[in-house]
């Protein structure tokens, strides 16, 4: 049985199917059907809805894209949809939320399809800033958020409307209260037609479940594996959720480097990563959107094994380590050494991916992180790549590469490290680097860039690190300026 608070109301469900997302189940199950399906696949936010989730500095309420969230993670939260957000019986605009309030006044909603997303995100924003956030926040958390009818002005202007009346009290915050302090099921778990649904409380538990079922799916965010479930209608008979590990949630900065919770969230992570390595900010910042950094895990990128999954290449540049672990013991494996072939990696059926570790970063070190693809926000890369090295004595030392979407499977350009090794980090050296770095791969083309687009392109983004490099010179326009 899992348990969790769906706006007011306390819920307690034992038989359902693993692969049911919380969106099918509010809109057939709850008859909460405010929340909309566009994609079912993360892409255009008309899903959003809000999840709490107890810390030790009280509840911390973030927007997730229902389509995605397995019902079952949603155990020990709190679920609020649109429809909670005012009373259905309102007949007046002044008796709405002033999140609703302040996107009628805007005529921000025009066809209204993605209204009840775009209304959940700006919720977030309302519950987590007291005052308005400025521009550029309000774009960062609206960036998953899709209005075909491009009526984007008005809603950013209700984002700043809805901060000039006053706050008024949640009607859920008692019930949210209430449910918090309530004892929960210990080993709380699904079970549907055979089909099961896990979800452990500790590193222990997760791998005495992983090897009493080693076939079973691994699920954190579910950003990607819940599009096998609504693209390919995929069943698995045995889901294990890793999100309740306290020990893949750890985050650790000190003298031996960077320890990264393999559980632990993009929103979660990438403050502490970024501060080390501020070269790869734009990078995280451009890494779905606010909904998907707040569910998506490294460690689940990383065991999904897709060749443009975007942490990949940047952990091979920064010559980072997985730490597997079974039942029987734990073992340390490169980042580069990690995947095999498309979608397959060393990871046994019977481990799972415990944590993510980067050496200390030397003092020397240059890296930059560059990301490709057709939209600033929210979407695939076509090509990513990463560099990194070392300067010893004028020249370029432990040159450390790695290219996302120029093979099946992440990987590094080991000719252009050996060419590069040793040599003066000068303008005609990159230009040769180049000529080297076209004969490393063989790219496909599909729907998001031919061969001949990403070679050029990843050759292009050499002589930029180049240039950034050497002089400083500005070769993009910056994201505030947008």
């Amino acid at each position: 049985m899992i348990e969790f608070l769906v706006n007011h109301t306390p819920v307690e469900i034992d038989d359902v199917a693993p692969n049911t997302s919380a969106l099918d189940w509010l809109r057939t199950k709850s008859g909460l059907t405010g929340s909309k399906e566009g994609c079912a696949s993360g892409d255009c936010g008309a899903c959003t809805v809000i999840v709490g989730a107890s810390t030790g500095d009280g509840v911390r309420y973030q927007s997730m894209n229902a389509c995605l969230l397995m019902l079952g993670n949603l155990h020990g939260k709190h679920l609020i949809t649109v429809d909670a957000l005012s009373d259905m019986s309102a007949t007046t605009v002044e008796q709405l939320h002033p999140v609703q309030r302040a996107m009628v006044e805007c005529h921000g909603s025009q066809c209204g399809f993605c209204t009840p997303g775009f209304i959940m995100s700006m919720f977030g924003l309302y519950l987590n800033y007291r005052e308005y956030p400025g521009r550029a926040t309000v774009i960062e958390q609206l960036g998953g958020n899709l209005c075909r009818c491009t009526g984007y002005r008005p809603i950013l202007e209700a984002c700043q409307h809805m901060y000039e009346f006053p706050r008024v009290a949640d009607p859920f915050t008692e019930a949210a209260d209430q449910f918090f302090q309530r004892p929960l099921n210990p080993e709380p778990c699904l079970t549907h037609n055979g089909q099961q649904f896990f979800l452990p409380q500790s590193l222990p538990d997760l791998l005495a479940l992983k090897d009493q079922y080693p076939q079973a799916k691994l699920l954190a965010g579910g950003t990607d594996l819940a599009l096998e479930f609504t693209q390919q209608l995929r069943d698995y008979d045995t889901l294990i959720s890793v999100i309740e590990v306290a020990e893949l949630q750890h985050i650790r900065d000190d003298e031996t480097g960077l320890t990264l919770g393999a559980a632990a969230t993009y929103a979660d992570l990438v403050p502490t990563l970024c501060a080390r390595y501020p070269e790869a900010k734009e990078m995280f910042h451009r890494l779905g959107s606010a909904q998907i950094r707040n569910a998506g895990t490294l460690g689940g990128s990383l065991g999904n094994a897709s060749p443009i999954g975007d942490p990949a290449p940047l952990l091979m540049a920064l010559d980072a380590q997985l730490i597997l672990a079974n039942a029987h013991g734990e073992r340390s494996v490169p980042v580069g050494e990690f995947f095999l072939a498309y979608r397959k990696t060393v990871l046994a059926d019977n481990e799972v991916i415990v944590a993510v570790r980067i050496p200390p970063r030397p003092p020397s070190l240059t890296l930059a992180c560059y990301k490709i693809s057709k939209r600033m926000e929210d979407d695939i890369s076509a090509v990513l790549l990463a560099i990194a090295f070392e300067q010893v004595d004028g020249v370029m030392r432990n040159v450390k590469t790695g290219f996302g979407g120029m093979a099946a499977t992440p990987a590094a350009a080991q000719d252009l490290e050996t060419f590069l090794d040793g040599k003066p980090f000068t303008e005609a050296v990159m230009e040769q680097a180049g000529d080297v770095l076209v004969h490393a791969f063989n790219p496909m083309t599909d729907v998001r860039a031919s061969r001949d687009y990403r070679l050029t392109t990843c050759r292009n983004l050499l002589q930029r690190f180049w240039l950034e490099q050497s002089e400083q010179t500005i070769t993009r326009v910056s994201h505030a300026a947008l």
